[in-house]
């Protein structure tokens, strides 16, 4: 059943827009714009991947229940979406999470502005995967970002920004329900501002070096010669099963830490550096009956949760397999 309420004469029309939206992000946000009375004329999204795990909410759930056109073009360039977005002429273009860049076309279709919500504090980590990248590299906060949309990708004004922490034990997966909430704050508080013309318009001051591709199932292979800190901080940023897991390679066996905990003061944030001539390996064996990571820092580090070809790998197996005094060491 549809919620879209009928015209009424002579009253006044109410701020359209089309929404290209997707993952939880874009299922709250767009519930943003519906309860803020945005007439949306068109949603946009992605039909689910089958090989990749689905663990986030669906838009054309979303719409189907507001009983709003959906759309799921194979391509943002597709002359079938930009025929119906023409069709729509829309006041607003949003895009929530939706993972395809929009050209110029489209951004030049509404008649008050295109926006985006991207999941960190711009201009900090622009680009794709920005939780797992701030995770992986040791960040101690994160946000969402509502900016202006152009042709490069998070680069224009920013309306507003809401920044939430990263905590030492957290997962990839559990920021990203942070930064949800973040982006859902910012839009319901920005969007009166943007509808009435008002909205603040801070242009970014960019950093070089904050811009971040894809990743993908190998770079979570974990670098021999990382320290604990830069160990842990890789496993909980690709941590299962949200997302591939860290791995190593050992004696041509494939480890995968899949949980690690940390129970001193972070260390620095940042990538792990390239190794410095005669730098150590970490290896992987047992402090009593625990699983203990020693990263190439010498410090130890308690693993949770761990598989040996696909398998749970606990103390008692990893004895039985390599001995009283097991040690894996990276290849």
């Amino acid at each position: 059943m549809s919620d879209r309420s009928p015209s009424v004469p002579g009253a006044a029309a109410r701020p359209s827009a089309i929404v290209f939206a997707y993952h939880n992000v874009g299922v709250r946000l767009l519930k943003v714009l519906i309860d803020g009375g945005v007439d949306v004329k068109l949603v946009v999204t992605h039909a689910d991947n089958p090989h990749e795990t689905i663990w986030f909410g669906s838009v054309a759930q979303v719409a189907a229940e507001h009983g709003l056109p959906c759309i799921t073009p194979d391509s943002a360039e597709a002359p079938e979406l930009l025929a119906q977005a023409q069709q729509a002429a829309p006041d607003f273009l949003f895009s929530f999470y939706y993972r395809y860049m929009l050209g110029q076309p489209l951004l030049d279709l509404p008649r008050r502005g295109a926006f985006n919500l991207h999941g960190s504090l711009l201009p900090r980590y622009r680009g794709r995967a920005p939780v797992n990248w701030a995770v992986v590299h040791g960040q101690r906060e994160i946000g969402a970002s509502l900016h202006v949309m152009n042709i490069k990708p998070d680069h224009g004004a920013l309306i507003d920004q809401q920044a939430v922490p990263i905590l030492s034990n957290d997962t990839a997966r559990e920021v990203f329900d942070k930064v949800t909430l973040a982006a859902e704050l910012v839009l319901a508080r920005s969007l009166p501002g943007l509808l009435d013309g008002s909205a603040p318009h801070h242009p970014q001051q960019h950093i070089a070096g904050q811009y971040f591709g894809r990743r993908t199932p190998e770079d979570g292979r974990i670098p021999a010669h990382a320290s604990a800190w830069q160990i842990h901080n890789l496993v909980r940023g690709v941590a299962p099963p949200d997302y591939p897991g860290a791995f190593f390679d050992a004696g041509g066996q494939r480890v995968q830490i899949d949980r690690t905990f940390w129970a001193g003061p972070p260390g620095p944030a940042g990538a792990v550096p390239p190794p410095a001539s005669g730098a150590g390996r970490f290896q992987l064996g047992l402090q009593g009956q625990t699983l203990v990571i020693t990263g190439a820092d010498g410090q130890r580090l308690p693993v949770l949760a761990a598989r040996l070809q696909g398998m749970p790998l606990d103390a008692a197996r990893l004895q039985q397999l390599f001995g009283p005094q097991p040690v894996l060491v990276a290849d």
